[in-house]
């Protein structure tokens, strides 16, 4: 098992950054490659972004590309999504995620473990 638990959301206006972390614990983090996945009220779960296990791959859905950036620290066990030019439309429940051998990283049903969500707010 793997516990993922993220932080740093929030209430931000448009223009603002945040950076969200996601601390995992149980198995060793290395060998996951992790998500993150995004959920408006009334819309399904959406990609955000992603990175491989050794951080050598990221990848952003085309909507955060130039905005985002995802990163991690394996001797830390935590996963980041800098945010930064917020807009409206970025407000959401995010998530993080863990994937193993399954992976694919845009399918939300190819990852194993999953966080609680933590809120981003973004006001006009």
């Amino acid at each position: 098992q793997v516990q993922l638990v993220e932080s740093g959301g929030g209430l931000v206006q448009a223009g603002g950054s945040l950076r969200l972390s996601c601390a995992a614990s149980g198995r060793t983090f290395s060998n996951y490659a992790m998500g993150w996945f995004r959920q408006a009220p009334g819309k399904e779960r959406e990609f955000v972004a992603a990175i491989s296990r050794s951080a050598g791959s990221t990848y952003y859905a085309n909507s955060v590309k130039g905005r985002f950036g995802i990163s991690r620290d394996n001797a830390k066990n935590t996963v980041y999504l800098q945010m930064n030019s917020l807009k409206p439309e970025d407000t959401a429940v995010y998530y993080c995620a863990a994937g193993g051998s399954r992976w694919v990283y845009a399918r939300y049903n190819t990852y194993d473990y999953w966080g609680q969500g933590t809120q981003v707010t973004v006001s006009e």
